[in-house]
């Protein structure tokens, strides 16, 4: 179970306490109030700039600078095409392009479901399969735009069939 808005608020709280007026903190302070809320929605840059001393510029520079940092609300999984040089030139773009067209979204967005994201990276260090395709921590490589989506579909699958056994819906009872 989830837990309530007051009990993240609490963690927030102690978050700000723990780390308020000490210098060289707003990474830490950021990181830690994304692991709380799952983004840094404005309000919570807004105070977590106010407990580090900063200004609220400097925190969105910061968040902004570092790709770890969201400020918008993230799916729950992950789709990560690489764009490093040689998935590139093996054919990144158009393995993007039809995972994009499948899921109905484009890269940065997250389906209406919020199960999915689909984020355009420079490298996961999986050059020699390239193009590669990072499905949650699952890499998939030497892809095709077809294998791409069929890679994508099989995950979808996956994910229905665990949420449908979870949800007590499977007949096999």
């Amino acid at each position: 179970m989830g837990q309530t808005d007051g009990e993240l608020e609490e963690q927030f709280v102690e978050l700000l306490d723990h780390y308020r007026g000490e210098r060289g903190a707003l990474v830490p302070m950021l990181q830690g109030a994304q692991a709380i809320f799952g983004y840094l929605p404005k309000e919570v840059m807004e105070r977590v700039a106010a407990a580090a001393g900063e200004p609220l510029s400097k925190a969105l520079g910061v968040a902004t600078f570092y790709s770890q940092f969201r400020l918008h609300p993230h799916a729950k999984h992950t789709v990560r095409c690489c764009h490093g040089t040689a998935c590139h030139v093996s054919g990144a773009t158009l393995v993007s392009r039809e995972i994009e067209k499948h899921l109905g979204i484009h890269a940065g967005e997250n389906t209406p479901d919020m199960l999915y994201t689909v984020e355009e990276v420079h490298c996961v260090g999986a050059c020699g399969m390239a193009p590669v395709v990072m499905v949650d921590d699952r890499a998939h490589g030497k892809l095709t735009p077809e294998k791409a989506v069929e890679v994508v579909k099989a995950f979808q699958a996956e994910v229905a069939a665990t949420e449908a056994q979870d949800a007590g819906l499977e007949g096999d009872e």
